[in-house]
């Protein structure tokens, strides 16, 4: 039996490095599993992989579920013969169907990982080696990481913030611009509302 060592790279991030290691016979919904679980993200949005050639093309998909038979998003998409598409021609395979051996063509195959569509982080991997395993090692593993992904700043407005500003509100003395209002209005501004009341009645 053998498994491959990958290597993660993240633009976003310099010098951000994952080492992956997997069993050959692994499927890839195991791989996305690790990778999530390494590169420190939640797991709990959709995810996909894409096999590509050489140049970062994409050549097939791979995808947590089954999508059925149009694309992940709606994104438009550009065909050589058809011209402006919003559907992709790329294969499409569901992770926990696709064998990772299956879909290795190249001895540095190169597969993109894009996370969380609504919010998309995308990764580069590159096939390293294949080795061969030894019965007492378990997979799938990290074994090297330099890097982690920024923390998002997200807003906590706790019980305590909720009361402060209702207090902070209740306590406003709005009176001020009350009288500022009404010393506003003139003579013939009242008079034009009570014109206006006047012609309500017919």
């Amino acid at each position: 039996m053998y498994y491959y060592k990958f290597r993660v790279y993240y633009d976003e991030v310099e010098d951000f490095v994952r080492d992956i290691e997997i069993l050959s016979s692994d499927n890839f919904e195991s791989f996305h599993k690790i990778l999530y679980s390494s590169i420190g993200l939640q797991g709990n949005e959709l995810a996909s992989f894409s096999i590509c050639d050489t140049k970062w093309n994409k050549q097939k998909e791979i995808t947590l579920i089954d999508m059925g038979d149009d694309a992940i998003a709606n994104v438009p998409e550009y065909d050589d013969e058809d011209g402006f598409t919003t559907k992709s021609n790329i294969p499409k395979f569901v992770m926990k169907d696709a064998i990772i051996k299956d879909f290795i063509i190249d001895p540095h195959q190169y597969i993109i990982y894009e996370y969380d569509f609504l919010k998309p982080k995308i990764f580069y991997i590159e096939l390293l080696k294949t080795l061969t395993t030894e019965s007492s090692t378990e997979f799938p593993r990290c074994t090297h990481s330099v890097k982690s992904l920024p923390k998002e700043a997200t807003p906590i407005l706790n019980k305590n913030s909720e009361e402060e500003l209702l207090e902070d509100f209740q306590d406003e003395d709005f009176s001020d611009d009350i009288d500022d209002f009404e010393d506003g209005l003139n003579e013939e501004d009242h008079l034009d509302l009570d014109t206006f009341d006047d012609l309500r009645e017919f």
